[in-house]
């Protein structure tokens, strides 16, 4: 194996701009519960927007190889690794043991090569390519536990997806539609709706033209206080900001909002009365479990799920990939092969 690799580095926080990459970092060795794996596909999340940008309370060490989601080959086993040889194919789950997040608090995936612990390590069917498991983790494990796990949805459910171009929401589009839910699918492009349309969406609303709350509204009616008529049963909302009021104003009584994220803004302004007028639930979920991210792979090896990947690019334009992120200009996931 050789001693030094490529690897996309950010050594201060600041920009997506600020990424380097670099041909000479070392190479992980596999010390005692540790492999070290091929990467052989990695993807970006809008976390990792955070993570450049830096997040209050959150100290990154650096320079580090940023880069949660991760798919490869075993190339080195340490003492101590039961159950794992030299040539499996892995998924890796992005949360080290006591430490924090791959690509945030120690090397992550956006290099050719990198160590992880063997409690992180969930076996790849053999009908799954490295794109498609690195696809999974931190979007579309968090719509499985959301809908899935947490069963928060049911067959004939009017369910609003805001954000619903990127991975966490064309995770929640496909998922939904197997589930049995009529899906309202917001975005803020044309080619974004047709795209939503062809994954299943049965309607769609360009949020940057029009009020999606007044929408839903208009096509539903009105919440009723002392009724079940009106509104959407269930409205997915991870943008958090200004989306926040809108969405409870359309929800009917008894409804849920569901919520995984803030990528708008974390404390946006509230409104109480809607929730216990319409008797509202808010329901949270955070992250993903190994049980998440092999069921999605078993639907991908049964064909029944297919990650919805924009681009797939070298490690040398990865930075601009980040960027399409940030600015909201992808559908879908961005996938890195180093």
């Amino acid at each position: 194996m050789p001693k030094t690799m490529k690897a996309l580095l950010l050594k201060q926080h600041g920009d997506v701009s600020d990424l380097i990459v670099v041909d000479d970092h070392p190479v992980p060795t596999a010390d005692a519960g540790h492999v070290v794996i091929r990467v052989g596909a990695s993807s970006f999340n809008y976390h990792d927007v955070f993570t450049v940008k830096g997040m209050p309370g959150i100290k990154v060490p650096m320079p580090v190889v940023i880069g949660l989601d991760m798919a490869g080959e075993i190339t080195e086993v340490g003492e101590g690794v039961e159950g794992w040889s030299v040539g499996d194919r892995v998924l890796v789950n992005p949360l080290y043991p006591n430490k924090g997040l791959m690509g945030e608090m120690l090397d992550g995936g956006m290099a050719q090569y990198c160590r992880v612990s063997v409690g992180q390590l969930i076996r790849m069917p053999d009908k799954v390519s490295f794109v498609d498991a690195a696809s999974l983790p931190v979007a579309y494990g968090t719509a499985h536990r959301m809908l899935v796990t947490h069963k928060t949805v049911k067959a004939g459910d009017k369910v609003l997806v805001l954000g619903a171009s990127g991975g966490v929401g064309t995770g929640c589009v496909m998922l939904l539609k197997q589930l049995g839910c009529e899906v309202i699918a917001c975005a803020g492009s044309q080619d974004k709706l047709d795209r939503l349309k062809e994954l299943g969406a049965d309607h769609v609303v360009n949020y940057r033209e029009t009020d999606f709350s007044k929408w839903a509204i208009q096509q539903y009616g009105k919440p009723q206080r002392r009724s079940y008529d009106g509104g959407v049963d269930v409205v997915i909302n991870f943008t958090g900001g200004d989306t926040w009021a809108p969405s409870l104003k359309c929800v009917k009584r008894g409804g849920s909002i569901l919520t995984c994220g803030a990528t708008a803004g974390h404390d946006p302004k509230e409104d109480l009365r809607y929730i216990w007028s319409f008797e509202l639930k808010i329901i949270g979920s955070n992250s993903f479990y190994d049980d998440d991210l092999s069921a999605l792979m078993d639907m991908i090896q049964e064909g029944t799920l297919k990650p919805v990947v924009d681009k797939v690019l070298p490690l040398e334009e990865a930075a601009e990939g980040l960027r399409l992120i940030r600015d909201r200009e992808v559908m879908g996931k961005i996938v890195v092969t180093p």
